[in-house]
Formats: structure tokens, sequence, C-alpha cells
């Protein structure tokens, strides 16, 4: 069964709290060969320098084996980082494969990854965005402050909680998780809802204010209100679709922003928009 956090040692309860705020470094020294195996071993380095302690070829072996390829969100980073502190104490004291170690941290990389990127990066960021927006719209500076606590809080919470219970569960909650399909589950219900929000945030806030006039038969015809009247804000679904396609053909972000403000302006003194 596991144990309690008050349970701990006061040395474990140290390396915990060194952990939680050395996982903030997840983007120190990213590279794209080994992408956050840096971050990963800044983390883990108490655990390592605490386990091992004179020990310095299982030292060496263990900053080695953390220095592999890793990449996941920046809250499961810690609760993989505080699993593998329970795991290389396994490691040292009851000679658990050190094989085994890089299996776990493999094998929980993707899933993770996927289900946290769609409950925090397009979910939860998305709702507190449009919070922000709304607010900021109307000149409020709330607008900001909300969406940094509505985002960025439940994540510290998360990481912080992630952390003990990591450390805690062992490798007792992977085995839980991945028997249930508890894990595939969240994963595909927190996709839904991030592209429910996308979706709904598209339809309210992306506006192309059309005011472009012809002239048939002496008949003034605004074409925007043409195509309101057909099919509500179409336009803005369309612009979004285009700018996706653009961003999967290699344009980068910056450049469609310049290229709309530019558009825009153009439009405007042209009497588009």
């Amino acid at each position: 069964m596991a144990r309690k956090y008050n349970e701990l040692s006061a040395e474990e309860k140290r390396i915990l709290k060194s952990m939680y705020w050395r996982s903030h470094s997840v983007f120190w020294g990213f590279t794209m060969t080994k992408m956050e195996a840096n971050g990963f071993t800044i983390t883990l380095t108490p655990a390592i320098e605490s386990i091992y302690a004179d020990d310095l070829d299982e030292k060496r072996e263990a900053y080695r084996r953390h220095q592999n390829f890793f990449n996941t969100h920046a809250v499961p980073f810690a609760f993989i980082a505080s699993l593998v502190y329970a795991m290389e104490n396994e490691h040292k004291k009851n000679g658990l494969p050190a094989q085994t170690i890089e299996n776990v941290k493999a094998a929980l990389m993707g899933p993770t990854a996927g289900m946290f990127d769609s409950i925090f990066f397009n979910c939860i960021r998305i709702i507190a965005a449009g919070i922000g927006i709304g607010l900021c719209a109307q000149g409020n500076f709330l607008g900001t402050i909300m969406f940094i606590i509505l985002y960025m809080v439940p994540q510290e919470i998360t990481r912080f909680l992630f952390i003990r219970y990591g450390y805690i569960l062992g490798t007792e909650f992977i085995d839980q998780i991945f028997q249930s399909g508890l894990m595939n589950s969240l994963t595909k219900a927190a996709s839904v809802m991030g592209l429910m929000m996308i979706g709904a945030m598209t339809a309210s806030m992306v506006r192309v204010p059309l005011n472009w006039e012809i002239n048939i038969g002496g008949a003034v015809t605004n074409i925007g209100d043409t195509l309101n009247s057909i099919f509500p804000n179409l336009l803005g679904p369309i612009l979004l679709f285009f700018l996706v396609s653009q961003i999967r053909k290699g344009r980068r972000p910056t450049q469609l922003v310049l290229g709309i403000l530019a558009f825009g302006i153009l439009g405007a003194f042209v009497g588009i928009f």
C-alpha cells in the first residue's frame, strides 16, 4: 500500500520540494535531438545525488540514463520525474533493472503528452483566453489577471500534487491507470472538449467585417450582409481554415498575423472592410 506524505522522511520531503521547483526547468537546454532531457536531468539531480551519494559509477550511469530523449507536457513531466525518483530508489535498494526505468519513461511520454496537451493547452487555455480576451476587449485590466489565474494556477497546483503523489504511489498507479483504460478515456474526452471550445471561440470571436458594396442595376448590395443572410459569420471559419492550412504548409504565425494586418489596412483603404 502506498505511503502517506507525512510518513516520508525529512530527506525525502526535501528532495521532493527541490524537484518541484526544478521541474520548472522543463524547457531549459531544450534541443531538437533530446528535447526535455536536460530539464529532466536537472529536476532529478537532488534525487540522484541523495540515492547514489558516493557511488560514482552508479551516479554517472543515472545521469547518462536520464540524458536520453524525453518529451511530454510540463505538468505530467513533474509526475514522471517523481515516479522515476521512486524507481531509482528501487534500483539502488532492490535491483530494479535500469532498463525498466527507461521503458516506463518512454511508455508514459506519449499518453501523458496527449492527455495533458488536450486538458491544459487545448481546453483550459482556450477557456481562460476567451474569458481574458472578453474582459480585455471591454477595457478591463482584469482580463490578463484572469487568464493567469485560470490557466497558470491549475497547472501549478497539479504539478505540486504530482511531485508528491508520483513518488508516494510509485509504479502502483501506472499499473492501475493503464489496466483500467482510464488514460485512453481521459485523453479522448479532453480532446473532444478542446475541439468544442476551439469551435465555440471561432464562432464567437473571429469576425471578418466585410463592408464591400456593389451596384447592380442601380441597387446597392452589401456582400457581407448577403453572405450572413445565407450563412451567418461564414467568413470567420473560412479565415480560420485558411490560416490552419498555411501553418501546415510551414508558414509562421508571425507572418500570417502581419499578412492579415496588411490586408486589413489595404482593404479598409479601398473600402472592402
